[in-house]
């Protein structure tokens, strides 16, 4: 790479990086200097992952930190993790965020605090974990969370009355309800954030060939996720617009929050409507025990 990246000594944090995406992205945020914690479920997926990224960046700078992020106690004990491990560092801001950790469940799954689990994990732990290092987002003079997102939002459809609660549930259908709200989320928190430093973008990052599909589903979707993976880009794909978003001091102005392949692509129009994010924002702030609102809306 020619000159000094514009991440040379930012921080990071990536969630769900012990493979796919999340471990791309640390291997792409570490050769551009960044200083990269990377979250994972299991202390020793953790320990392969920094193997990994140490291969393809000797150079890198990184710590890992275990969460259960279906659990909204430990997403805050994440937080204060992180916390603990910049003051070590003796770092005051945050710059980056990447909220990728992301599941599919074939079956209806209630976590032991009432949450289902897939709108815990893809939908909850991102909101959370992010109003938890707002502060120090905040005291970066570019702080960025990037989401990943799925083009398959374009087919969710919201009832925030039986937000935790559907009547119906069908995995893939409850998959694209959540996909949508990281995009609304990232709408709500750049709509919230106008008069800070602080910039959201969701990511679409294609069909990946990771096993996404493969956990938390019956043999017949564990069968057809494993033939229909094989047609994905690989992982370093949608990596490479993380890094982008992560980096591009242009983007501090930009108007566009949804993205692929490191260009600007138009959401669906669901996430264009600024009544479904505020309500959707409202909605999760009490699922969370959030009190009073977080960043509460202007005008």
């Amino acid at each position: 790479m020619a000159g000094k990246s514009p991440l040379q000594g930012k921080t990071s944090v990536i969630t769900g990086a012990t493979s796919g995406i999340g471990l791309a992205s640390m291997v792409a945020l570490a050769k551009e200097g960044a200083y990269v914690i990377g979250v994972g479920r299991l202390a020793e997926h953790g320990l392969e992952a920094v193997k990994k990224v140490n291969a393809s960046c000797p150079s890198a700078q990184m710590d890992t930190l275990v969460a259960e992020l279906s659990l909204q106690s430990r997403v805050r004990q994440l937080a204060a993790d992180i916390r603990a491990r910049l003051e070590e560092k003796g770092v005051k801001c945050l710059d980056v965020l990447v909220n990728n950790a992301g599941i599919y469940s074939g079956k209806k799954v209630r976590t032991e605090e009432g949450i289902e689990l897939m709108l815990a994990v893809n939908h909850i732990a991102p909101f959370l974990l992010t109003h938890e290092l707002i502060p120090l987002l905040m005291a970066s003079p570019c702080g960025r969370v990037i989401t990943v997102s799925s083009a398959s939002h374009h087919r969710g459809r919201l009832h925030l009355k039986r937000l935790n609660n559907p009547l119906i549930y069908f995995g893939l259908w409850r998959y694209e309800v959540t996909k949508l709200a990281n995009v609304l989320f990232t709408y709500e928190l750049n709509r919230r954030l106008a008069h800070t430093s602080i910039r959201a973008f969701a990511v679409d990052p294609g069909l990946v060939n990771t096993d996404i599909g493969m956990k938390h589903t019956g043999s017949l979707a564990n069968l057809v996720w494993k033939y229909r993976r094989q047609k994905g880009a690989r992982p370093e794909v949608p990596a490479r617009t993380v890094a982008f978003l992560s980096r591009e001091e242009a983007l501090q102005n930009a108007n566009q929050y949804y993205w692929r392949d490191c260009k600007p692509k138009e959401p669906s129009r669901l996430a264009l409507q600024e009544d479904a994010a505020r309500d959707l924002w409202n909605v999760t702030s009490r699922l969370c025990g959030i009190y009073p609102e977080w960043i509460p809306a202007e005008g």
